[in-house]
């Protein structure tokens, strides 16, 4: 979506383009009342700066759109269809995703929580190493992760969503 356009919507509707890039709704909520904006670098520089510190339980929140890496999101929302396409460059065959699989049931076991990286751009190797080293990190240092992750990944979605 034009940029132009996007500073123009109502409220209800500037949200709902920006929700499946990130439902946190303080970061929507500061994004939308911040319109308009001059260009994409302004827009990106607020989401940023609105997404400096999630709290946990907007993490928590954020979550829950977030499928498990390596398996294929399902439904037709669009938070489903941007995970599918995110992670439609990942070699999943035979050892890898079951190590993989293995890797996301230990995280999970670990921190109660789906494991988060931003897949675009990465290999499925990079993202199995990823997920074993974090293994090691304390609750406090893999809470940081995670967020510095959903920041990645709703900048990312941004970025495709709305533009100069």
């Amino acid at each position: 979506m034009d940029l132009r356009v996007f500073n123009n919507l109502p409220e209800a509707d500037a949200a709902a383009v920006l929700r499946p890039c990130l439902d946190v709704e303080r970061w929507i909520t500061s994004l939308v009342a911040a319109r308009p904006y001059a260009n994409s670098a302004g827009l990106t520089a607020a989401a940023q700066q609105s997404a400096a510190s999630f709290s946990e339980s907007e993490i928590s929140a954020a979550l829950a759109h977030h499928p498990r890496i390596g398996e294929r999101a399902s439904g037709n929302s669009a938070e489903a269809s941007l995970s599918r396409g995110e992670q439609a460059s990942l070699n999943l065959d035979g050892d890898v995703t079951s190590r993989l699989a293995e890797a996301n049931r230990s995280y999970e076991a670990r921190f109660n929580r789906v494991f988060l990286i931003r897949a675009a751009g990465r290999s499925t190797n990079e993202i199995l190493a990823e997920c074993e080293r974090r293994l090691d990190n304390d609750d406090d240092t893999e809470l940081r992760e995670v967020a510095e992750q959903l920041r990645a990944i709703a900048l990312l979605r941004m970025s495709s969503a709305v533009s100069d």
